[in-house]
């Protein structure tokens, strides 16, 4: 609705007055004046009560005579006497803000100010002795006691009026207006409105016009069971009209919520069948009348509801107009020659229609539900719909501009959280949940806030109620961000039939209604969405650091740069190798890992932190011990609503991952094999010494291809395609799931997700199959290669390796070549005591050559195990990284044997 231009003038002079703006910004001023016109659209203020008005200027007077001021009270009496003579629904309001505006009456009014009233000097001025010559009228009542004013009119006003009039409580005579409004149930009718019973004229004309009266038709004809009762077409036509008006009347009678016809009154120049016909036809009308007047009495709360109600009490003023008209054309000279009962029925159909569709409508409605008025919407949809497909233009054209004023009232809230953010269930928008409470900024886009379209949203709205929702979050991220900025004008265009057809009135039946009605909702919420969607996406990426943040997470956790990764590494696993339980030490680990990552920039290293827990099953030398450690980079809230907590743990178990690789690799590394001819206890064959040889490089060779297929294939590939989707997304739930998407494939592809952990238990098992042979390495040369710093340390670990029992040694090597275990399920109990750098092996009860034959088979059993289904699961899930690593460990296989 376009503002009057006198308001419109009005309205910049007040925001130029209350914001002392410069008028030269315009668009400072352009914003301003269009919340301000959105605010004056939107607010909604009663009436005036009257009742309360009358009842405030009734306690006025009631306390200038208590103040003795009998003379104002006088004053203001004749005046409201003389107000009600000219009649205006303007009249309580104007009495209420000369109230309002009024201050300490009672002390600062003067008669002398007024005009004196004219005061009828002949009049018989009355003594109490003529009221009551006895004095005894009033003798048993209380009239002269103190009378208590507070309970109505006093108030600390009063109590100043009172010491300003130098007045005390004394006793007063109560004195009451002298012109109270008597309530309409104890008003009695005088006698003197009748008319005289002298006029036998009139009122004989009168008694002549009530047909239904039996003594009218005492000479009816008598047909079958009923008694005919004979009447003018002029007769039948006013009981029609009043029937249809909602009056009670003779010949149609109201059972429930339908409408019977009294089959005794008959006309003279028809058959009973065919008047029968006639008005039943009437009185389906009158019954869809009468289901739209009682729709109109009922309160609506719902704003859009209320557009409704208005508009078919609209529609339903119009139809009691024609009826009006009717009634002024049958009581107009010559009417009872010209009346035709044909006739009106075709007019009352004519008009009725509108009303008749409304009514069915309105009684597929449940009255008081909570999802009235969408349902409502819904109906008036279809109804426009169908009235289109029938070619009904003027039906189509009412009903559809009757929608859109409904559906604009339905949008204005979902504009507003749109545009602004701001949600109000009472408004209308109840089908987004608002369930902020006191939860964390990090939660923002995934709890704050819910969407149920099941409830709240009409159906042809549906397919857009996300970027609904989206929009409106995202005006709320930008709100905790001072970054939210407006549409423009855009945003405040109506949905109108001429906006959405255009001027070319052939186009309304053409165009097919529920898509262009759907293309101009989607464009309303595209816009919004977009401009919402774009700030924030530039809000992330420029303000926030989201590629700062991604590139520091993939250092972090995926490892890429291995110069900074091998700091930490080599002193965790230095204080493994000597035993040191200070390799766990949070404390320890958090300034380590801080201190490495500090030379870069785009990390924050004090958002790192490192946490460890106890390992419940004491597995001292397995690669599963590492799990205990976790990296913790804290993300700022921004981001974290993109990349959320479980997304870090993903992001945890992929770095532990990759650090338990590089740990077996370092412990391969660090033993250089060596073979003596000096004929000890650890002399052996040279096939042994080939067989050790051997196994170390095919050893090295699937760590060097297992960890640079994640790194250089895997994580590389799908990081780049992570930049490519990120850039194209269009809002933060396109960057959400981007994310996560990339998380999955990482997760599948480094063999950790849960469909594949038989092949991830069988690459742990292949890792600890390499430490376990680093430590009988280490056993076997003992000092000279394991520590040579401590030359006389050896003979301490061949007498603790003496002390170990055979059952204790089965059950380190059974648990570091179990190949299909589950990692959940592993049940084995290593206690195993670290004496400086030992490993708790003993060459007594099974000699080295023996284990190297061992760990060659079961290393030849795991990798094929591993290839076989790395292929399985490549042909039915399509990874091609897994075919690829397949391959590459297969390539080499019949190299293996030795």
């Amino acid at each position: 609705m376009t503002v009057p231009e006198e308001i419109s003038a009005l309205t910049d002079e007040l925001i130029l007055a209350v914001t002392k703006i410069d008028p030269t910004n315009t668009s400072r001023l352009k914003h301003l004046k269009q919340r301000v016109e959105d605010t004056f659209k939107s607010a909604s203020h009663g009436r005036t009560d009257q009742f309360a008005v009358s009842k405030q200027l009734e306690g006025l007077q009631e306390k200038f005579q208590v103040l003795n001021k009998d003379d104002l009270a006088d004053a203001l009496r004749s005046r409201l006497t003389e107000l009600d003579e000219h009649h205006s629904s303007w009249f309580p309001e104007i009495l209420s803000f000369l109230l309002q505006l009024s201050s300490r009456p009672a002390v600062f009014s003067r008669v002398d100010r007024l005009p004196k009233p004219k005061v009828d000097e002949d009049a018989k001025q009355l003594s109490w002795t003529e009221l009551d010559a006895s004095g005894s009228a009033y003798c048993d009542e209380d009239i002269w006691e103190c009378v208590n004013f507070g309970a109505d009119s006093s108030s600390e006003e009063e109590d100043d009026d009172l010491a300003s009039s130098g007045r005390s409580n004394a006793s007063i005579p109560q004195t009451l207006p002298s012109s109270p409004i008597a309530s309409e149930e104890d008003y009695e009718i005088p006698d003197e409105v009748f008319s005289p019973g002298t006029d036998v004229v009139l009122v004989d004309s009168v008694r002549e016009a009530q047909f239904w009266r039996p003594k009218k038709h005492a000479e009816s004809n008598q047909v079958g069971a009923f008694s005919c009762r004979v009447v003018t077409e002029l007769q039948i036509v006013r009981e029609t009209l009043f029937m249809l008006q909602g009056l009670p009347t003779s010949l149609f009678w109201r059972l429930d919520d339908s409408i019977e016809v009294d089959r005794r009154y008959t006309l003279t120049h028809t058959s009973a069948e065919a008047l029968s016909s006639l008005l039943r036809s009437f009185s389906m009308i009158g019954a869809k009348v009468d289901v739209i007047r009682r729709f109109i009495k009922i309160t609506q709360v719902v704003p859009f509801m209320q557009t409704f109600h208005r508009c078919v009490e609209d529609c339903l003023n119009q139809f009691d107009a024609f009826l009006s008209e009717v009634q002024t054309q049958c009581i107009s000279p010559g009417a009872t020659f010209s009346v035709s009962l044909l006739q009106l029925a075709e007019d009352v159909r004519s008009a009725s229609a509108m009303l008749v569709l409304l009514a069915d409508l309105i009684s597929n409605l449940k009255y008081n539900s909570p999802d009235d008025g969408v349902r409502c919407l819904d109906l008036l949809y279809d109804v426009v719909c169908m009235k289109q497909a029938t070619g009904d233009d003027d039906e189509f054209r009412f009903l559809a501009n009757l929608f859109f004023s409904c559906l604009e009232t339905y949008i204005r809230p979902i504009r507003r959280w749109m545009e602004e953010g701001r949600l109000d269930s009472r408004e209308g928008v109840s089908f987004i949940i608002d369930r902020r409470d006191d939860k964390d900024l990090r939660s923002l886009w995934r709890e704050w806030y819910a969407v149920d379209d099941s409830f709240g949203l009409p159906q042809f709205m549906r397919p857009v109620a996300p970027k609904i929702f989206t929009a409106g979050k995202s005006m709320v991220f930008l709100q905790h961000l001072n970054a939210l900025e407006t549409l423009g004008d855009s945003k405040t265009i109506p949905l109108t039939l001429e906006r959405i057809y255009g001027d070319d009135s052939s186009s309304l039946l053409c165009l097919p209604f529920a898509a262009i009605c759907e293309s101009a909702i989607s464009k309303l919420v595209e816009a919004n969405h977009s401009f919402a969607s774009d700030l924030l996406r530039k809000e992330l990426d420029q303000q926030c650091g989201l590629w700062r943040s991604l590139q520091a997470l993939e250092h972090i956790y995926l490892c890429k740069d291995l110069s900074v990764s091998a700091i930490i590494d080599n002193k965790v696993f230095d204080l493994m190798d000597r035993g040191r339980g200070a390799w766990s030490d949070r404390y320890l680990l958090t300034e380590l890992a801080q201190s490495a990552f500090s030379s870069m920039s785009f990390i924050d290293h004090s958002r790192i932190i490192v946490r460890s827990h106890q390992d419940p099953q004491g597995r001292s030398r397995s690669v599963k011990t590492l799990r205990t450690i976790s990296f913790d980079y804290i993300l700022p809230w921004p981001i974290a609503n993109i990349i959320p907590k479980d997304a870090i743990h993903r992001y945890q178990r992929i770095s532990t991952f990759l650090m338990q690789i590089r740990r077996a690799k370092h412990l391969i590394v660090k033993q250089r094999l060596k073979y003596t001819d000096e004929t000890d206890e650890f002399s052996h064959d040279r096939s042994s010494n080939a067989l050790s040889y051997s196994l170390r490089h095919h050893m090295l060779w699937f760590l060097n291809t297992l960890y640079s297929h994640i790194t250089d294939f895997v994580i590389s590939t799908a990081t780049e395609s992570l930049r490519k989707s990120l850039s194209a997304t269009k809002d933060v739930d396109a960057m959400i799931a981007a994310h996560r998407a990339y998380m999955s494939s990482l997760e599948d592809q480094c063999l950790l997700s849960s469909n594949l952990s038989p092949l991830h238990q069988a690459t742990i098992n292949l890792l600890d199959l390499c430490v376990y042979f680093a430590d009988i390495q280490a056993t076997r040369y003992g000092d000279k290669l394991f520590d040579q710093r401590t030359p006389t340390k050896y003979a301490k670990l061949s007498q603790s390796r003496k002390s170990l029992s055979r059952k204790h040694q089965e059950k380190y090597t059974d648990d570091a070549i179990q190949s299909d275990d589950d990692d959940d399920d592993d049940t084995q109990d290593e206690s195993d005591e670290d004496f400086g750098n030992t490993t708790g092996i003993s060459f007594y009860e099974a000699p080295y050559a023996h284990r190297l034959r061992d760990i060659k088979g079961h290393f030849d059993q795991l990798l094929a195990f591993l290839t076989s289904g790395l292929k399985g699961v490549g042909r039915v899930d399509g990874q091609i990284s897994w075919e690829i690593l397949a391959e590459k460990l297969e390539w080499r296989k019949k190299r293996l044997a030795v």
